[in-house]
């Protein structure tokens, strides 16, 4: 429970200030408003939960690579802009630029008319969703095409696959493809500006990539080996080193989750004050989540844990992809495939470990 204290005060805090806004807050503040603010705010929290459980062990398998310091870096300045920068200030950004508001405008209209706020909003849900499903779709398309992954979850598909990520950039000629396929079901007043917001999502990602490579060195030979062997595990292309790099990496993946679930909050109430609370409740469930996994070596005893909450990413990317084009995927189904991959993965990583238990069991009676 240690790992969870934080979280838990933290929730009781959020859920206090949900009681009250809606006690206080509105025509219809009163006793009902109040629970009825209580419930939603549960809701969105277990929403975002289950939504971002593959993004927690994402994190985890980047973060149990890196020293101490990146690590409470990132689960201190990391949570702040994940809870107030993505759950709060990107939304209002997103409104303030696309109808050439001011951020405290665009404020007073999300506290005072958010119904219009989520319109406003909700109108460029098909540029989000391309910028978002272009980053999550090379975050799995660069796992699944990793020609030194060692482990193989589904072994014949994912050995072809490895296979083809000596092709230089096939992540990004995919992702391409995906999205000219997108943009062709899109209107055609919105397609050229959803098209770019795709190209964009592919440009963060690249673009991270390189920064990190800059700013930290780059990586030799020599160095992944030794990595190798400190961790006792193949240093695999899903592995970002612990540093500015790493730091954005992260950031920006949290971030194309959040997109998914702040959007799919306005589908439950225009409420931006409980969308937020509610949001950071799970994003913080989230953040403990990961620092679970990474001290309790989770990722080690499960095997496949890890390539199960990739293959839950790249569904939840297609899905933003077709979200996109307008149609719409409820948030208990994009959940529900998500917790599907998760436990899928965990049966099947404890299968695998009973067989090499038999195997080694075996060979030493055979000696």
């Amino acid at each position: 429970m240690k790992h969870f204290r934080f979280s838990i005060i933290f929730s009781i805090i959020c859920l206090a200030i949900s009681a009250y806004w809606g006690f206080s807050h509105g025509p219809e503040a009163g006793l009902m408003t109040m629970l009825k603010a209580l419930t939603i705010t549960a809701i969105l929290a277990v929403m975002e939960i289950s939504l971002s459980f593959d993004n927690a062990v994402v994190n985890a398998s980047v973060l149990k690579h890196w020293n101490h310091f990146w690590r409470t870096l990132f689960l201190t300045v990391g949570i702040v802009i994940a809870v107030f920068g993505m759950r709060l200030i990107f939304p209002l950004l997103i409104v303030g630029v696309t109808a050439d508001m001011g951020m405290i405008e665009v404020a007073k209209l999300a506290l005072n008319d958010p119904k219009s706020y989520s319109e406003k909003l909700m109108a460029h849900h098909a540029e989000i969703a391309a910028f978002g499903g272009m980053f999550l779709l090379l975050v799995f398309l660069n796992f699944l095409f990793d020609d030194e992954k060692d482990e193989h979850w589904f072994h014949w598909l994912e050995k072809k696959l490895a296979d083809l990520g000596s092709i230089q950039a096939i992540s990004v000629f995919i992702s391409l493809v995906a999205l000219l396929v997108m943009a062709s079901f899109v209107s055609e007043a919105s397609r050229l500006v959803v098209t770019m917001a795709g190209i964009w999502g592919i440009v963060v990602y690249v673009g991270v990539q390189v920064i990190g490579h800059l700013l930290e060195g780059g990586t030799n030979d020599e160095d992944e080996e030794q990595t190798e062997k400190s961790n006792g595990a193949p240093v695999t292309g899903t592995i970002v080193k612990g540093g500015i790099g790493g730091f954005l990496y992260l950031e920006v993946l949290d971030a194309s989750f959040s997109f998914d679930g702040v959007i799919g909050a306005f589908a439950i109430t225009s409420d931006v004050v409980i969308i937020m609370l509610g949001l950071a409740i799970g994003a913080i469930f989230v953040r403990s989540m990961t620092v679970y996994l990474v001290e309790k070596g989770t990722l080690d005893a499960y095997v496949y844990l890890e390539h199960g909450a990739h293959y839950a990413i790249g569904a939840l990317a297609f899905i933003m992809l077709a979200s996109g084009t307008g149609l719409h995927v409820p948030e208990v189904v994009t959940g529900l495939i998500g917790v599907a991959f998760i436990v899928w993965a965990v049966m099947s990583s404890i299968s695998y470990s009973k067989k090499q238990e038999l195997t080694e069991s075996t060979t030493e009676k055979g000696n």
